[in-house]
């Protein structure tokens, strides 16, 4: 997500608060998409090794809520809601991340854009833009983008 710096006037990357992951996907942009927005498939691969996730209710459109629990490999309970925001087939999904609560300070942006490259496979690009530059660093501390490249190479895997 970019900003206008009041100093310059120029359009920035907002570097201190986002965490950027890409892969590239051994499968078409379609069905790398129909993963992130069908109801039955995104639960499966979604989060980190060892963890699943159980649905209590999930709504994939614009303006729709996912609400589950991510449970740990050690039986731990996350409350978790992903708010949809943006969905345009086959190439960008935006929402918003965070626990189960209606003012969770700690909820951040995600953005998917899915690109297809000439071979077939996809370029996916996955940034979380955090409220601010103290939680993107103690997200990063906690380990968030090895469980994130964990949560994309499960994906991949549920399209092999």
């Amino acid at each position: 997500t970019m900003t206008t710096s009041p100093t310059t006037g120029r359009t920035e990357w907002a570097l201190d608060r986002e965490i950027v992951l890409v892969r590239v996907l051994d499968a078409p942009r379609t069905r790398v998409f129909e993963a992130w927005t069908d109801p039955d498939l995104l639960p499966r691969w979604f989060g980190p090794d060892g963890y699943t996730c159980h649905t209590h209710e999930i709504d994939i459109r614009p303006g729709g809520h996912w609400h589950f629990d991510m449970v740990g490999p050690d039986g731990t309970v996350w409350p978790s809601r992903m708010s949809f925001l943006e969905i345009e087939a086959p190439s960008l999904l935006v929402m918003d991340h965070g626990d189960d609560s209606d003012d969770d300070a700690g909820t951040f942006r995600v953005t998917v854009t899915l690109d297809e490259q000439a071979d077939g496979k996809t370029v996916l690009t996955l940034r979380q833009l955090h409220p601010t530059a103290e939680q993107r660093a103690a997200t990063i501390g906690f380990g968030a983008v090895e469980l994130g490249l964990q949560t994309l190479a499960k994906l991949e895997a549920s399209l092999a």
